[in-house]
């Protein structure tokens, strides 16, 4: 598998299998976001922002461009750990050869999030998940008012899969090396669930990174969608909850009745009404971590073979 290939090849820091994903002048600064990674703002990248501190993304957009990728290299290598966030893995087993390579202590952390809050985020941006959509759906001829609920069931789909796979029947490489974490619970204790997160992938958290969470998950206000890209310090709860004041109650029942069995394995209530979808005060995360699933209670097809 390509994506498998190019993966295995960035976790080793080898950077010259992007030469097929990249313009002819392959700069630093053509990595989506790369003014965002610390290491790429910092030494041996850039000589902005001393090893180890937060770096400011707008000076370092306007600093540290490089021709080549050579500095990315040089970084990558300069690190114990390198972290990819890849947004559409709809199963484990494509990524089995990378969990069996001893030369990667490979570690999956699964971040999910209610899917009527993913259906509002997307529709804020919709121009940019025209080809997201087009990939999850497989290229296949949907008609248009039905884009945004098929695509969504499958990302529901591939939740179960993935969740099922990793926690119900883990071969023997995989165990210990899976946690799912849910959006929502990142956003209502950022400190705790992050610890959480670097404990299991063998990192200690810094006062100072902890200061710099607390500072962007409890800004104000939820983001607008010209924001949606950036990180930025808004109100993570206000976040988690906007889909509930901005999406009718005709589609969140639709979107409950495509993703009605990955709700109940992740930890989400449906509403029965638009009063009670508007009633803030009706709590809808399941406080639990989910931990099976029961495929007969489902709507969601079984995995596939």
């Amino acid at each position: 598998m390509a994506v498998r290939d190019l993966i295995q090849r960035v976790f080793q820091c080898d950077f010259s299998v992007m030469d097929s994903y990249m313009p002819e002048q392959r700069n630093m600064s053509k990595i989506f976001m790369f003014s965002h990674s610390r290491a790429l703002c910092s030494p041996p990248a850039c000589p902005l922002t001393p090893r180890g501190r937060l770096s400011n993304q707008t000076q370092c957009f306007r600093s540290c461009d490089a021709r080549g990728l050579q500095k990315v290299e040089e970084a990558c290598a300069s690190y114990s750990h390198v972290v990819l966030k890849e947004v559409r893995f709809f199963e484990l087993e494509s990524l089995y050869p990378l969990l069996r390579d001893p030369a990667l202590d490979l570690r999956i952390v699964h971040l999910v999030r209610d899917p009527r809050a993913v259906v509002r985020s997307k529709e804020q941006s919709a121009a940019s998940f025209v080809r997201d959509n087009a990939i999850v759906l497989e290229q296949r001829n949907v008609p248009g008012g039905e884009v945004q609920y098929q695509s969504i069931q499958e990302i529901c789909r591939s939740h179960i899969r993935i969740n099922e796979r990793a926690v119900l029947k883990p071969p023997p490489f995989l165990k210990g090396r899976y946690k799912m974490v849910r959006f929502e619970d990142v956003a209502f204790n950022p400190l705790r669930e992050i610890n959480a997160i670097y404990d299991f992938v063998g990192l200690q958290m810094t006062p100072e990174l902890e200061d710099w969470i607390v500072t962007v998950t409890h800004g104000k206000g939820k983001g607008s969608a010209r924001d949606a890209f950036d990180i930025t310090s808004r109100n993570a709860k206000a976040v988690t909850q906007a889909w509930r004041k901005a999406l009718p109650f005709s589609k969140v029942k639709k979107i409950q009745d495509a993703c009605k069995g990955a709700m109940s394995l992740l930890g989400y209530r449906t509403v029965d009404s638009e009063k009670e979808q508007k009633n803030l005060d009706v709590d809808l995360l399941v406080p639990q971590e989910p931990f099976k699933f029961d495929w007969e209670a489902g709507t969601e097809e079984a995995p596939r073979r």
